[in-house]
């Protein structure tokens, strides 16, 4: 079985003013399209098959009837509840989403899904796949959910390049090294991670940009990064106020050096 990191999905009322101060700091953004079904649009910018998908409520009745969508029960009740925008979930793409669930359910999770998903581009064409949502009933900690496209890897990255959707940016050809959570405990979060999908350990450090502890889960395409504040700064000002989430994007290849804020979350240009 395998798994690749596949996007971050970012809370945002109006999807489309992503657009502007992301080409201000050189990344090529593109409105994505209506999920009809859901009640949700987007807009995206692709860092290669690893992407940041801006999701937004469109029809806030239509939302509100997906229980078994738990992306969707999550944007309700952070955009239209909380008012909270930010960094909400990773999806980390398999091909064998039918047989990932009967595993995490024989492990004793409860699991959403798979459900099937659609999306209807701004050129018209619809693009499908199907989601699966893992939750701990005692709510251990916030899971990722799974994703497997209805197109193959290759079919997909030839279709992006075709519309100039990859490769596109300002400064040339970033990547998206990793995506950073900020949790409570480390060792803990670690460790059920690990058990989702066995990925590969990196070794504990220190991050003194955002004063944290941090270790990193090696995964196809874009790693992901957790860290535990030691002490006042970014990482601590995000779990006081938002609780353990995703919370930092961190871009090479971009011949800048920068760390800053913006559209509510911390981004970081190596």
């Amino acid at each position: 079985m395998q798994f690749f990191f596949d996007h971050l999905v970012w809370f945002i009322k109006k999807p489309e003013e992503a657009i502007s101060p992301l080409k201000q700091r050189g990344l090529h953004v593109v409105k994505g399209g209506r999920h009809e079904s859901w009640g949700t649009y987007n807009t995206l910018t692709y860092f290669g098959l690893s992407y940041i998908e801006f999701l937004g409520i469109e029809n806030l009745s239509i939302a509100e009837k997906h229980d078994e969508n738990r992306l969707i029960t999550q944007i309700v009740q952070q955009l239209a509840t909380e008012s909270r925008e930010g960094p909400a979930k990773v999806a980390i793409r398999t091909n064998q989403i039918e047989e990932l669930a009967i595993k995490l359910k024989e492990e004793g999770l409860t699991v959403y899904g798979p459900l099937t998903g659609e999306r209807v581009r701004a050129d018209g064409q619809v693009i499908r796949w199907s989601l699966l949502f893992p939750e701990y009933a005692e709510n251990k900690v916030s899971l990722p959910f799974f994703i497997q496209w209805e197109k193959s890897d290759e079919e997909r990255y030839a279709d992006l390049e075709e519309q100039r959707l990859i490769g596109s940016h300002i400064f040339g050809q970033p990547k998206l090294e990793s995506v950073g959570f900020v949790v409570n405990n480390l060792d803990k979060t670690i460790e059920i991670w690990s058990k989702l999908f066995s990925p590969k350990l990196g070794e504990e450090y220190i991050d003194t940009e955002i004063n944290a502890r941090c270790r990193v889960l090696e995964l196809n395409r874009t790693n992901l990064l957790f860290c535990t504040p030691i002490g006042d700064g970014p990482a601590a000002k995000t779990l006081k106020e938002k609780g353990e989430t995703p919370f930092l994007v961190n871009l090479t290849d971009t011949n800048q050096s920068h760390f800053f804020e913006m559209l509510n979350g911390y981004w970081r240009f190596q």
